[in-house]
């Protein structure tokens, strides 16, 4: 998609960066390996100690809530991109112990057990082993730390045999994460990826695992270029010995330090989320149905787009606008010929219930009388190489300068760059492009290593803040936006981002392949960036390049029905996504899924609330609530949307029924009324229409009558048990205190009955399903 002048600028640049980086960066030269060596004493502190070893020393720290902080040679919680705000305090019950020839901390939740070789266990209360981390190994330069170069470093750690790893970012392999290699460096692929490209825009070094022993999450917090390596666990057969899982980390420099949470599924995300912060609430209307292309080219286009969807009486909150009705490519312009009144289209659109939201791209034209690049060269908000100049990329305006999202006074300018944008009319935004991404015609296609950053005062360069940028750049338009809208809730979500990118929004799949594979790993992604913390994302509905059959459209659009995000997009030369462009079957299909999502509305904003008071994903995997049961674990291809509903999209052309792997308890299937037991394969009918979605016996869900009105869906219970649900209405877009209701269901009788937990008038109506079961 690069034109030949564009071309032939990224072929400059690609040399021009080599060259920066062989000027700038230290050389490479010999190195030795350390290891800690044996034990030699240990300090208490509160919390857990340092355990001090021949060559280097641990810090080991519980925090109030149960967190375990690991530091190697000094290493501490802060500063770190990751957390949200101070540092959790210790906990005073936490003591450092002498245990044979090592030390221990015992917690409440977990016990850490220090070898004499540095070799840290965490096991339950019980005494199971969750995770082995063996003694570090650097590899530091032989002629000492005077020369520029980092130390790089490894770490193995042993897994229970039986263990399932979850998480590490967007990866399209998962949701399971198998034996492999998983970079960790935000990367554009370059156009469509599938499941077998790695690594994708956003990579973090967090791993939930789950096993018979428990779930753990484990946080290294290093924002270098780095990899882990897993190896699946093997159990021995009979009374054989068990073979380890394994992961391996290798990092290219940074601190070694890390977080450990234990507990149910639940309880982790509740505690990492603590500790990186909530999840941002996305306003009422990004729950519902989204519609972008890369390529509207006119607002007279744009008119049609959302004229067509009234005609056909389709649900649309949202229209996106990509690059192209820039000026130019310029961020923070619009073309004076094919968008003249942005103002006027929003205005428009607003009466019909549709909001706009602007695409956002980190590079700035390098082209003095531009207001934004004027602004910034005023601020010294650009990067810079090490010796003072600016450092230019090339991406879709041409020659670009990119700002030092890292330095809180180019944060605060860019936050008011916003204020044109809101202007225009915009009541959202996306971030592309902030791997950071800068053409390269060979080579990462990114700034170079040697470009310096402030990194929040401490300095350093692009090696330590690539991962960052993107992280730094949605904190930047989420805190403009608090101070330019106070009143409003911010709407932003961002292709590439880092641990505790959910404080400040969301994200979704990027350029994901079309094609049944690109659709099996929209699922994947989605489920992974939850457990990592990062619960409102969702796939380009279609797949970004080429154009679907109208079957993997439908499947792909009732998919999207069901994930936070529900967008449809697409690239410039890929065709049309609206459903009456598939002819009209899909249509009418595409239709009943927009109606079951508009029903579901209230459910998913009560889903919304409770990751934003606990960090539970909308979309959980099957096991959330049994982690235990090791045929769960496995299943990749369904999931649970909170609390009450099984969704098992179809994957696989040309099918009209699927297998279903149920998690314990009774499931009623939502189309035909049959309930089948828990702890058991089912094969369910998945007609052309829908896809199947089963709702837990008992459960009590908030939808939306016809008229637009809260009811209460009761699903029957199992004889002789009950169920129950939550209702969570607050504000559609501000700040104040949402107002939560709690009912339970049960036999009486005979019947179903529906109460208001703790008694008092339910206050709204109820509907009984699954009696015919």
């Amino acid at each position: 998609m690069l034109g030949s002048a564009r071309g032939r600028l990224a072929v400059r640049w690609a040399v021009r960066r080599r060259a920066l980086d062989a000027r700038d960066l230290p050389v490479p030269g010999p190195e030795r390996a350390r290891t800690p060596g044996e034990v030699v004493g240990a300090d208490p502190e509160p919390g857990g100690g340092v355990v001090r070893f021949a060559r280097a020393e641990l810090r080991v720290r519980v925090a109030v809530g149960g967190a375990v902080f690991c530091g190697w040679d000094g290493a501490g919680p802060l500063p770190s991109y990751a957390l949200a705000g101070e540092c959790p305090p210790a906990d005073p019950r936490a003591v450092l112990e002498p245990d044979g020839a090592g030390w221990r901390v015992v917690s409440e939740r977990i016990t850490v057990r220090i070898s004499q070789r540095g070799v840290v266990d965490f096991r339950t209360p019980g005494g199971l082993l969750l995770r082995s981390e063996g003694p570090p190994s650097w590899r530091v330069p032989a002629a000492g730390q005077g020369d520029g170069r980092a130390p790089r470093w490894e770490q193995r750690a042993r897994l229970p045999a039986d263990a399932r790893v979850f998480g590490m970012g967007g990866r399209a392999a998962g949701p399971v994460l198998r034996t492999g290699r998983y970079r960790l460096w935000n990367t554009d692929p370059g156009g469509a990826f599938g499941p077998g490209d790695d690594p994708l825009y956003i990579t973090m070094p967090v791993q939930l695992v789950v096993a018979d022993a428990g779930c753990h999450l484990a946080f290294h917090d290093n924002t270098w270029d780095g990899e882990v390596a897993l190896w699946d666990g093997r159990e021995g057969a009979g009374s054989g010995p068990d073979q380890a899982g394994i992961s391996r980390l290798r990092m290219d420099g940074g601190q070694l330090r890390y977080w450990v949470i234990a507990g149910t599924p639940a309880r982790v995300l509740a505690g990492w989320t603590a500790l990186t912060g909530r999840p941002a609430l996305p306003p009422r209307w990004a729950l519902g149905h989204q519609h972008s292309r890369w390529g509207f080219g006119s607002q007279d286009e744009v008119r049609r787009v959302a004229a067509g969807y009234r005609e056909r009486a389709l649900p649309l909150s949202v229209l996106h606008l990509d690059i192209d009705h820039f000026d130019g490519h310029r961020v923070f312009t619009a073309d004076p010929r094919t968008f003249p009144d942005l103002p006027g289209l929003a205005e428009e659109l607003g009466e019909h219930g549709v909001r706009l939201v602007s695409i956002v791209d980190p590079a700035v034209k390098a082209e003095p009388g531009l207001a934004a690049y004027d602004s910034g060269t005023a601020a010294g908000a650009f990067v810079r190489d090490a010796r003072g100049h600016e450092v230019r990329g090339v991406v879709w305006p041409g020659e670009a300068a990119f700002p030092d999202f890292t330095d809180p006074a180019a944060r605060a300018w860019w936050g008011g760059l916003y204020e044109e944008r809101l202007a225009k009319g915009f009541a959202g935004f996306w971030h592309d492009m902030n791997e950071p991404v800068s053409f390269a015609a060979f080579g990462d296609p990114t700034l170079p290593l040697s470009a310096r950053h402030s990194l929040d005062g401490r300095g350093g360069d692009h090696r330590e803040a690539h991962n960052v940028y993107g992280l730094s750049m949605a904190r930047a338009g989420y805190e403009g936006l608090r101070e330019l809208r106070p009143e409003q809730r911010p709407f932003l979500f961002s292709r590439s981002g880092w641990a505790g990118m959910q404080r400040y929004g969301g994200t979704w799949s990027g350029d994901v392949a079309t094609g049944w594979e690109g659709l099996r790993a929209s699922l994947a992604l989605v489920l992974g960036l939850g457990l990592c913390g990062v619960p409102y994302s969702g796939p380009d509905v279609g797949g970004f390049t080429g154009t679907p059959s109208p079957e993997l459209y439908l499947r792909w659009f009732q998919l999207g029905a069901y994930l936070p995000l529900f967008r449809t997009h697409s690239a410039i030369d890929a065709g049309l996504r609206e459903p009456w462009e598939f002819g009209p079957e899909v249509l009418e299909h595409a239709r009943a899924a927009l109606r079951e999502r508009g029903r579901l509305m209230p459910y998913l904003e009560t889903l919304a609330h409770v990751a934003h008071r606990t960090g539970a994903p909308y979309v959980r995997p099957l096991w959330w609530k049994s982690p235990g049961d090791r045929a769960l674990r496995d299943c990749e291809d369904a999931f649970l949307l909170g609390e009450s509903l099984l969704v098992a999209p179809v994957l696989t052309e040309g099918a009209t029924s699927r297998q279903v792997r149920l998690p314990r308890g009774l499931w009623h299937d939502t189309a035909t009324g049959v309930a089948y037991r828990g702890r058991s394969t089912v094969r369910v009918e998945a007609p052309l229409g829908r896809i199947p979605v089963l709702a837990r016996a008992g459960s009590v869900l908030p939808v939306a009558g016809a008229d637009g009105a809260v009811r209460l869906e009761a699903w029957a219970p199992r004889p002789g048990r009950g169920g129950g649900g939550e209702v969570v209405v607050g504000d559609p877009e501000g700040w104040a205190p949402p107002r939560r209701e709690h009912f339970v269901s049960h036999w009486k009788e005979d019947q179903v009955v529906v109460e208001r937990e703790g008694g008092g008038e339910v206050g709204y109506e109820v509907r009984v399903r699954g009696l015919e079961a």
